[in-house]
């Protein structure tokens, strides 16, 4: 299982642990990485997703996942999050 954000792209990053000495050791920096259901208004389920806590609040503030999916970027979000994106843009016209 990857280390990647399934909304936000956020990967690990790479820095150096610096002693008392400053000795430098490289070191990953790997995201906080949860795994969650979130819901979706329009489709009515919930999905089961691998997401960072900094993207679980940005969900919040949007919104929820819809709102979120919404005005996410395309290159930056999973396979999966990308066929939830167009299901609900899919449903959302078909509603109107």
């Amino acid at each position: 299982m990857s280390r990647v954000c399934e909304l936000t792209g956020k990967g690990p990053m790479v820095g150096n642990n610096v002693s008392h000495a400053n000795n430098k050791t490289k070191r990953r920096f790997l995201p906080n990485l949860q795994d969650v259901s979130l819901i979706s208004d329009t489709l009515g389920r919930s999905f089961r997703l691998r997401v960072s806590n900094a993207a679980l609040r940005t969900v919040d503030h949007r919104g929820g996942l819809d709102a979120f999916l919404a005005r996410a970027k395309d290159p930056e979000l999973s396979a999966k999050a990308l066929k939830i994106k167009r299901d609900i843009a899919k449903a959302s016209t078909e509603a109107a």
